[in-house]
């Protein structure tokens, strides 16, 4: 597998330390990453930010640092509005294709999406026929640039396993891929490594971090007691300490076939805090594990 580092790490999204992207690409080599996923977004790989001549400069950076670039991520939510004036699932086809036409220039060849949460606003039927609709066009799109559409089980369409792979079979398009990762399948108490090898063959793309759910009580004073409250509070930490089972994950992907991008991220508050010293701790763990326990050649 091929291990990449996920830029939004150092986005300071979460109170964080926070890099650009250049010293981000020098963090990542000196940590001994030899490729990034960069978040298509600010402060980061933000389309408005990226013109032409700062995708070269960007470029010459990752070259420079012997750093590729496979993966660009796009923050999508394909529910749309209940304003039907709002050309809202429009603007983010067109920001999909914006990220891979920057992506292509950066030498990326997969654009990370998300489907859509649901809304009491809408219908069921009505956002997964809209999410469908709406990545069939974004992977034609992608297609002309040469690009994968990976789709992460992260927003509640398609989150589960088997509704995963009924909307890739209904969006029915050759460059429509999963991005698929452990953490959604294992805190929804789906089996990992049941999970990872059926979804295995349709994956380019994994997304990882580790993390222990700490259960919740609410105080009852006319019980004198304490109420269990769902769910847990789930909180990151270093990787290999956490309640997942990422050696039943990664032994289901491999025997499915699946031997591609395997990326961290720190997107969450982080046992330890958010330095940049934390930081760099919890993603050389990352690549430790992945060498002890045999997933890198």
């Amino acid at each position: 597998m091929q291990p990449c580092l996920f830029s939004i790490s150092y986005g300071g999204l979460w109170g964080q330390a926070s890099l650009d992207l250049p010293a981000f690409v020098a963090k990542a080599a000196e940590l001994g990453y030899r490729s990034v996923m960069l978040a298509g977004k600010r402060p980061h790989l933000s389309p408005l930010d990226f013109p032409a001549d700062r995708v070269t400069e960007l470029k010459a950076v990752l070259d420079h640092y012997d750093v590729t670039c496979p993966v660009v991520a796009a923050y999508t939510d394909f529910a749309g509005m209940p304003a039907a004036e709002v050309p809202a699932i429009e603007m983010q086809i067109a920001y999909v294709e914006s990220l891979c036409r920057i992506g292509q220039g950066l030498g990326a060849h997969i654009v990370r999406v998300f489907t859509a949460y649901e809304t009491t606003s809408q219908p069921l039927t009505t956002i997964w026929n809209r999410v469908v609709v709406a990545l069939r066009e974004a992977c034609d799109r992608a297609a002309t640039f040469g690009f994968t559409v990976a789709i992460q089980n992260h927003h509640d369409i398609g989150v589960d396993s088997e509704a995963l792979l009924e909307l890739l079979t209904e969006i029915d398009r050759p460059n429509c891929k999963l991005g698929f990762d452990a953490w959604s399948p294992a805190l929804r108490g789906e089996d990992v490594y049941e999970a990872a090898l059926e979804m295995a063959p349709h994956t380019v793309l994994t997304t990882n971090a580790d993390y222990v759910c700490l259960p919740r009580y609410q105080y009852r004073p006319e019980f004198v007691n304490y109420e269990r409250v769902e769910p847990d509070l789930v909180r990151a930490v270093p990787f290999g300490e956490g309640f997942i089972d990422y050696e039943g994950f990664f032994a289901g992907l491999r025997e499915g076939g699946f031997d591609g991008i395997a990326t961290f991220e720190m997107c969450s508050p982080l046992r330890g805090g958010g330095s940049l010293a934390n930081l760099d701790r919890c993603a050389s763990q990352y690549l430790r594990w992945l060498a002890e326990t045999g997933q890198t050649s």
